[in-house]
């Protein structure tokens, strides 16, 4: 496998992973109540996750 692909895999699944957390979090507030910075994760998350998927579709 080339390396770019295995960057950009490893970033989606880190993305992931990120907005899985951090959704989690806004609905069991285990690490605390900061309702601003779990949007802000998952929002950034989101935009990496897309970023990702659009650089495997275009790596195709």
């Amino acid at each position: 496998m080339q390396t770019e692909k295995v960057v950009t895999y490893t970033a989606v699944g880190i993305a992931g992973l990120v907005i899985l957390i951090f959704l989690l979090d806004l609905a069991a507030s285990i690490f605390g109540r900061n309702i601003a910075m779990d949007v802000l994760f998952i929002l950034g998350g989101g935009v990496l996750l897309w970023q990702g998927i659009e650089t495997i579709m275009e790596l195709r």
